[in-house]
């Protein structure tokens, strides 16, 4: 089994991570525990900044927050130098309040409301990414009330597919994002975005999808996207000063994921740039992109303890743990795949197929689907490996269950970032109707 970062078998036999046994964390801070590589986090986010250093381009690498969004991840983050995508008032706030740098947030979403539009306009972030055409006049509507300039991308759909699950490819035409190019509404909303004087329109925007795992989907949306600024450029005389190529670059989570290396992506993506922008005699953009998963998702680490096994001879042996769908949507979700190994018997060699099962009242709640595992005994520590995106941001109390803690390790220390909610947290927001008068 391919273990990610500082992750090893300690002379226990247990897993540890960042130097922490992961037996002693589950112990000190109870299970399901999220544990994050805090090393690993700081060596992807490098690994972006070192390859656009070495292509010579002016750059925003832009942390996704969707994929983990906590104060203790943007302050590394912002440790990091990288800028921020936010999707709402929610994440813009938690990025804030870690003292994140408002000029560079960039901020997102296909249905902005105005209460978060004005708590943008009013915190005077980075840039918008502007999705359609409701948002292109509300947005300048807002700023033109406060005589105030606005930094905007264009978000556009180049109608490339990405290799990836339906659910997550957002780049072709059928999506809910973005401006189309093919119907002629991308050029619209560009004209429309020059026309409006309170409005400094960067560039623009696009996101193919996730998990991709090599970079001919990128450099074809450079394609589509560079025909268009030529077009725009012929039509307006408008040149794009940057061009954000999003994210969704591939993780490992089991033994069939191949992802490229970080180096490769933007190689690839600025050499086809810049032979494209230079042939044609248009000035190199700033390039842009938007990691998240793949600077946080192999730093992540589920711990559960065993509860009840049920074996069905000739059937299946379902082994359930203390958490499921409410901390790990995705494999619900997306029919995602992980791998995973007792924590507390690491070293030991599998002896028997299991499935893993969650405790929600859901039949479909099920983590993992016939894995090679030790004989697994109740109070086992498992531990779910490449947990780190898309499980605490996608986290919930169905059947009121409690969102685990959150901890940071390394150098053998660990951090409580994200206390455990309690039973008071489930009901804070609860009203009770008692002694109540009701109007007739």
């Amino acid at each position: 089994m391919f273990l990610h970062g500082t992750s090893k078998i300690n002379e226990n036999g247990h897993l540890e991570i960042g130097g922490c046994d992961t037996v002693e964390l589950a112990e000190q801070f109870g299970t399901p525990l999220y544990v994050y590589d805090e090393q690993l986090i700081r060596e992807k986010a490098r690994e972006f900044v070192r390859a656009f250093e070495e292509s010579g381009f002016a750059y925003q690498v832009a942390y996704a927050s969707k994929a983990f969004s906590t104060i203790a991840m943007c302050e590394l983050a912002a440790e990091e130098g990288l800028s921020l995508d936010v999707v709402s008032g929610g994440e813009l706030y938690t990025a804030l309040k870690a003292g994140y740098p408002a000029d560079k947030i960039h901020f997102h979403g296909n249905n902005k409301s105005q209460e978060e539009i004005a708590f943008a306009l009013d915190e005077n972030i980075g840039c918008f990414v502007v999705d359609n055409f409701l948002e292109l006049e509300l947005l300048h509507q807002m700023a033109a009330e406060r005589n105030q300039q606005v930094n905007i991308l264009l978000r556009l759909t180049p109608g490339i597919e990405a290799h990836t699950h339906e659910y997550i490819s957002t780049g072709q035409e059928d999506s809910k994002f973005g401006f189309t190019l093919s119907n002629g509404h991308a050029l619209k909303a560009i004209e429309t975005a020059l026309d409006k004087s309170y409005y400094r329109l960067l560039g623009i925007h696009s996101h193919i999808g996730s998990q991709i795992f090599d970079s001919d989907g990128f450099i074809a949306t450079i394609h589509v996207l560079f025909r268009f600024l030529m077009e725009v450029r012929e039509k307006t005389g408008f040149e794009a000063g940057v061009l954000n190529l999003g994210g969704g670059f591939g993780i490992r989570y089991t033994e069939e994921d191949t992802p490229l290396p970080v180096s490769e992506h933007i190689q690839a993506m600025t050499k086809t740039i810049r032979s494209l922008f230079e042939e044609n005699d248009y000035p190199l953009p700033e390039v842009w992109i938007e990691p998240g998963r793949s600077i946080v998702g192999e730093a992540g680490t589920t711990l559960y303890t065993v509860g009840s096994i049920k074996d069905i001879p000739g059937i299946r042996k379902y082994v359930a743990v203390n958490g499921g769908m409410t901390d790990n949507l995705r494999p619900a979700l997306y029919q995602a795949k992980y791998e995973a190994l007792l924590a507390n018997r690491a070293g030991e060699e599998a002896t028997e197929q299991v499935s893993i099962a969650g405790r929600c009242c859901e039949t479909g709640d099920m983590l993992i689907h016939d894995i090679e595992l030790p004989e697994v005994r109740h109070g086992d520590i498992l531990a779910v490996l490449a947990t780190g995106a898309y499980g605490y941001s996608m986290s919930n109390n169905y059947n009121r269950f409690r969102r685990p803690a959150v901890v940071f390790v390394k150098d053998g220390r660990a951090e409580l970032v994200v206390k455990r909610e309690t039973y008071d947290d489930i009901t804070r927001n609860d009203c009770s109707i008692k002694n109540t008068v009701s109007s007739k």
